[in-house]
């Protein structure tokens, strides 16, 4: 079996599934709030939310140092193009740690996994 291996030079990669991929990017958003890189995460939303809720409105919005955790927990599809991520969220309210899941809407266009702000 080593012999094999080392003919071929590598082992081929399975490539990942549309709900892996997911899970990866709504994760690197999270993480991207968590640690306040406020231009980072905003570059996770959509072109169309983007053209719709400027940068200055989305730091408003987005209430920094609030979140203290956020984990994908999982994702939902409807469609090739749409899916849901799950995120089990933490924050601090009324001096009690809550944790609470949240749904996000995720659209793929052009081969890229873009959030879609609602509201």
């Amino acid at each position: 079996m080593v012999g094999c291996a080392a003919q071929t030079g590598s082992v081929a990669e399975v490539p990942k599934s549309r709900e892996a991929l997911l899970m990866e990017r709504a994760q690197a958003r999270w993480d991207a709030v968590l640690k306040n890189r406020m231009t980072e995460a905003y570059q996770f939303y959509s072109p169309a939310s983007r053209a719709v809720l400027n940068y200055e409105d989305f730091i408003r919005s987005m209430r920094v140092g609030f979140w203290k955790a956020a984990q994908v927990e999982k994702v939902e599809c409807q469609a090739d193009d749409a899916c849901d991520a799950i995120v089990l969220i933490e924050y601090v309210h009324r001096g009690s740690q809550v944790r609470t899941p949240i749904r996000e809407t995720w659209v793929r266009t052009e081969g890229v996994w873009w959030y879609v702000q609602k509201g």
